[in-house]
């Protein structure tokens, strides 16, 4: 069984978003970047199939030489291989693009990420993988389980949970519940150091996207204090000055 991770590098929760390039581009000077979380969930349960069935699980990430940290983190946690694509992506299409060449030479049995990053929200590069490599998806799973060359999930949805299951090979989105994300010890941090990293160069770099500008959300206000007998000014301020009712 050989599993392929996608990895993306996020800011860490607690980072102060700031603009450069006159809003168009997010400033990462001092930003701290960690792995998406998702995409740790996606790589903890693919290191718990290999290990219950062999096989070998590898990570690939786009990014430039500044997202290596990240990689190695990920291989310190226990992915055997790392591949990483050398681009600063603009958009989930050059992300899912980019996968595709840099692994056309490789075979996968399954391809997890996670359902999005916390960044950007986007949740598009599974589905955009699946589409561009021609295997079946299942979206936003909180479990997975592969027996021989099946594969199967369960998902969230309105109401309820469902369980779905599709021929190998397939590309699946790690949802919250998946699992207990493993957190990489001492031993594994220095194996990390020996791992193979692969780095493989990207050459179309035209996307579909642009940048106008980015802007931050607007400043909170100030808290309005209503006295507990005077429940009509409160109905009169949702109606009249927050259009709420």
């Amino acid at each position: 069984m050989n599993i392929l991770v996608c990895v993306s590098p996020v800011p860490d929760t607690t980072t102060k978003i700031t603009f450069a390039d006159n809003n168009t581009k997010f400033n990462t000077n001092g930003v701290q970047f960690i792995i998406n979380p998702y995409d740790e969930l996606a790589l903890t349960r693919a290191l718990e199939i290999t290990e219950a069935q062999g096989g070998e699980v590898t990570v690939i990430t786009v990014g430039t030489a500044g997202t290596e940290p990240i990689i190695r983190k990920a291989l310190a946690i226990g992915a055997h291989n790392a591949i990483r694509v050398n681009l600063d992506p603009v958009d989930a299409m050059q992300v899912a693009k980019a996968i595709q060449v840099a692994v056309a030479d490789k075979s996968f049995d399954l391809i997890l990420t996670g359902r999005e990053s916390i960044d950007h929200n986007g949740g598009l590069v599974a589905g955009l993988l699946a589409e561009l490599m021609g295997m079946n998806l299942i979206n936003v799973v909180t479990k997975i389980d592969v027996d021989g060359t099946t594969v199967t999930a369960v998902r969230d949805i309105d109401g309820g949970r469902e369980t779905v299951s599709c021929e190998l090979p397939a590309v699946l989105s790690a949802q919250k519940d998946l699992c207990e994300p493993r957190i990489p010890n001492m031993r594994g941090i220095m194996q990390a150091r020996t791992k193979p990293l692969q780095v493989v160069e990207y050459s179309e770099s035209a996307t579909g996207t642009s940048v106008s500008s980015f802007e931050l959300p607007p400043a909170k206000e100030g808290v309005k204090l209503i006295d507990a007998a005077n429940a009509g000014e409160l109905i009169d301020l949702l109606r009249t000055e927050k259009k709420l009712i």
